[in-house]
């Protein structure tokens, strides 16, 4: 993609500000520490809905540098990671060694059809303007077998906030922001792909959290 392509979802600035911090990233978050107990009761409650069935392939969409891949592979999932990103994915590939992960946007998968039991969209969904929201949910669906399952994690409400400051204190300057939306709205879109919501978690935010967390799991029927 050259800098004259147009880019309407402003998937080139997110690459490009997750290039530039990926090592970073990758340090300051290695694990789930950032993860309050609410939030990993949903992920294992995903995770024992897909392991249940005969194959447990999960793609990990929008992987980052692959913490929660670990995590899901740690409960039996047969993880497969995709990320915008080379460099984060450089970084899953590093840490994680043991497990697949690929270059690839949300938008457009490079999987075929009914390849995977679960997709996990933890938080990955939330650097997408809402014109790009319908398409994510239709490839997350595509790309999952019938009964399977769909997870996704995200900041709770409306709007947008400018998440660029977070990154100076490691000295980076970008350009990125994240997308707030309702759980309401995102369960609408869920809907929309044809996939049926399970259930929700909404908290209020906690430690140096901004804003509300929402998680939904839904299902293929």
């Amino acid at each position: 993609m050259t800098s004259s392509t147009p880019d309407p979802l402003g998937f080139r600035r997110v690459r490009h500000a997750y290039d530039t911090v990926a090592e970073d990233y990758a340090a300051y978050l290695p694990d789930t520490r950032a993860e309050a107990p609410l939030d990993l009761a949903m992920v294992d409650a995903f995770a024992e809905a897909v392991t249940s069935g005969d194959d447990a392939q999960v793609l990990d969409a929008g992987c980052g540098a692959g913490r929660m891949s670990r995590y899901l592979a740690e409960r039996g999932c047969l993880v497969e990671g995709v990320d915008l990103s080379s460099s984060m994915v450089a970084m899953a590939r590093r840490d994680h060694p043991d497990l697949v992960f690929t270059v690839g946007s949300l938008t457009d998968l490079p999987y075929p059809d009914d390849r995977f039991a679960g997709v996990m969209l933890w938080y990955s969904i939330i650097h997408t303007p809402p014109a790009g929201q319908a398409r994510i949910f239709a490839e997350a669906t595509r790309v999952l077998r019938p009964g399977g399952h769909v997870l996704v994690g995200f900041q709770s409400g409306e709007g947008t906030r400018d998440v660029s400051g977070a990154y100076r204190r490691f000295g980076h300057e970008i350009q990125l922001e994240r997308h707030l939306y309702t759980p309401d709205h995102v369960a609408c879109q869920i809907e929309a792909a044809g996939l049926r919501e399970v259930c929700r978690l909404v908290r209020r935010a906690q430690g140096n959290e901004k804003d509300d967390q929402a998680v939904l799991l839904a299902k293929a029927d």
